[in-house]
């Protein structure tokens, strides 16, 4: 009987997350995905022929899995960290956590939101990221691996924020100074060996 409750709980919290992206999709899917069609046109398309090929690639076609994974990373943080902290702002986080629910079982609905926006988020990049290249991949399962794990990592990094955050300030803490730096600074609009 306690599994078959958790397994219902789990359901139910992911089933929340998935319906409160989705309800809303032209704030949570529409934007990202113009956002990154303009970082195409503006470094791929106007830029990136002045630049010519970085590591033996034209730049668009280095520029677009870290614009794929951008979306990725901060859809995956901005679904937690507005979830979570909106329902702690409003006072109903406390029903779930007064509820007979394992907190892991809290920790991986919230999360597996944030995973599913991200890979939606991701998927229609993707699809947007074709019109302006050809996009080759190594390997499925490695990219697979590496989508799930990048969601999950600032799915939780979200969660933690959302968490410690005690006005809504707060939660642009880690966009501000950690995201914005990991991605300037991370290779993504540039080979890494120009670092000093």
């Amino acid at each position: 009987m306690y599994k078959k409750t958790t397994i219902i709980a789990l359901n139910t919290i992911v089933i929340k997350e998935i319906n409160r992206f989705t309800r809303i999709w032209m704030q949570t899917i529409l934007p990202p995905t113009i956002g990154m069609a303009l970082y195409f046109v503006i470094f791929g398309s106007l830029i990136g022929p002045r630049i010519g090929t970085m590591n033996g690639f034209v730049y668009m076609e280095y520029i677009a899995p870290g614009l794929i994974m951008m979306a990725i990373i901060n859809n995956s943080y901005g679904n937690v960290v507005s979830s979570f902290f909106g329902a702690k702002f409003q006072k109903h986080i406390e029903e779930i956590l007064v509820a007979p629910i394992p907190n892991i079982i809290i920790l991986i609905g919230f999360v597996a939101g944030g995973v599913a926006r991200g890979i939606c988020v991701g998927i229609v990049v993707t699809f947007v990221a074709l019109f302006f290249t050809k996009l080759s991949m190594h390997s499925l399962g490695i990219t697979i691996a590496i989508v799930l794990l990048t969601s999950i990592a600032f799915s939780l990094g979200g969660l933690i924020n959302a968490i410690f955050a005690e006005k809504f300030d707060d939660i642009a803490i880690i966009p501000n100074f950690v995201l914005a730096p990991l991605i300037y600074l991370g290779g993504v609009f540039y080979s890494i060996d120009m670092l000093p």
